[in-house]
Parts: structure tokens; sequence; C-alpha cells
């Protein structure tokens, strides 16, 4: 099958801030938005599996993404995902076989005009296309290897270890 799948989990990428002094929401996923805009016409599956923050994932939800994609006939699988704990997801996700799954978020939401969301999630869709069978993280204008990278706070970007 040569459907993608992409998988929304919250995060940044999704969220929306009503001013300055309100707390943020994560909102409707605005990935069928982005890759309308971008024209994508390869065909994909969206399936909206939760909306949270990322420090807010227990191991029953990365559980329940890791079955989610395990289950999907889908072989390559895009998923969105809060870039506080991506890393710890990818981890997660190591043990399953035969597929190519990329995650990615941003550092900002999709909704905001400078935002590097839409770059990232083109990036994560063309890496799921090409990339060998394994969990990646598409963040920063790069590929990683999901079982050897981490979030660097102090930079705001992902490194490699």
């Amino acid at each position: 099958m040569n459907q993608i799948l992409i998988l929304t989990t919250g995060g940044t990428i999704d969220k929306l801030y009503f001013d300055a002094l309100s707390t943020y929401q994560i909102g409707e996923s605005v990935v069928d938005r982005m890759l309308a805009t971008a024209r994508v016409t390869l065909p994909y599956r969206r399936v909206e599996l939760m909306r949270k923050d990322s420090l807010e994932l227990t191991d029953a939800d990365r559980a329940m993404i890791a079955a989610a994609i395990a289950d999907a006939p889908e072989q390559r699988i895009v998923v969105t995902h809060g870039t506080d704990t991506m890393a710890q997801t990818a981890q997660a996700l190591r043990g399953i076989a035969g597929k190519t799954v990329v995650l990615v978020g941003a550092l900002s939401p999709a909704r905001f005009a400078e935002s590097d969301a839409t770059f990232n999630l083109g990036m994560a869709f063309a890496a799921a296309q090409v990339a060998p069978a394994g969990v990646w993280i598409a963040m920063n204008g790069t590929l990683f290897d999901g079982q050897h990278v981490r979030k660097d706070r102090t930079v705001n970007a992902f490194v490699a270890d």
C-alpha cells in the first residue's frame, strides 16, 4: 500500500493561543490544511489518536501509539508529536518491525506565521516515503535516528546522541 498514515497526538504543532495571558489549548489538527496548501497528491490517511501536550503523555498513551502503528495496514507512518518527549516516544516504538515511522513536531504552533511546522511536516512526509524501516525523528532540517537523538533545550533543537 502506497498510502501514508498520519497519526496526530497533539503537541505544539496543533496548539492554539488566545492571547498572551491565556493558557494554550491543542486544537483540531492542521495537518490536512498544510498538506492541501502544499498540493500533496500522494494518498494519505489521517487518524487523530489524542490531543495532548507531550509532557502529559503516559506509558499507556505510548502503547496506544505503538498499537495503532502495528495494527495499521500502511507501512509508512508519520506521527505528529510534541517535542518535549518525542525522543522518549521514539524509544518506546523501537520494537515495531517492518515499518517506517517518522515522528515530527514544531517548536512553534503551525498557526503562527513563522512556524517551523510546515517545513518539518514536509520533511517528515518525504522521509516516510524514502527512509528504511525504523523509527526516525524529522526536526530542524535533519532526519535523526529515533534511537540516538535528544532535544537539547539549551539551543531549542534536536541533536544526535
